[in-house]
């Protein structure tokens, strides 16, 4: 069975990570949509959170299951027998990135990374900016499935009534 990987925060989850997670399986066996827990960034939704949102997302995708991990990816692949990363690539700059990890990966295990070119209709988006055009009222409808827009609004009010604003 091949079996492989899209890692990542998903703070939230984008269109533009479900085009990738889609892509991969259909070349992949298993998908595992991978969360980086890591306790000590601030993100605006909590792990388990962003493990629901994307559980809810990918309901369509019966090869695909989600799951959360710390510490190291090849770690967490080679304890699950995951043969393959995939990543998406939005731009140059994230080739530069991504294939210095992809190599580092490869020389901790024995694990493949699989480059996905994001279709062009996604090709600006990131996480980061989603929350941000939220952030001061912008219509994010079109960039995260419907419900997750409904969590991300309701999450920017609940921050703006706790902070005051």
């Amino acid at each position: 069975m091949r079996r492989a990987v899209c890692p990542g925060s998903f703070d939230p989850v984008t269109n533009g990570h479900l085009d990738i997670i889609s892509r991969a399986s259909f070349l992949f066996d298993e998908v595992v949509v991978a969360v980086g827990v890591n306790k000590s960034k601030n993100r605006l939704f909590s792990a388990d959170e962003r493990m629901d949102m994307l559980t809810e997302a990918c309901r369509e995708f019966h090869n695909v299951k989600v799951d959360g991990f710390s510490g190291l990816l090849t770690s967490y692949c080679q304890e699950r027998d995951v043969q393959a990363i995939v990543k998406g690539l939005r731009a140059v700059s994230d080739f530069d990135y991504e294939l210095q990890m992809a190599q580092m990966n490869s020389s901790l295990a024995d694990i493949e990374t699989v480059f996905v070119p994001t279709s062009p209709e996604y090709s600006f988006l990131a996480s980061s900016l989603v929350k941000e055009v939220a952030t001061f009222g912008g219509d994010v409808s079109g960039l995260v499935p419907e419900f997750v827009r409904e969590r991300l609004a309701h999450r920017i009010d609940e921050n703006r009534r706790l902070s005051g604003e």
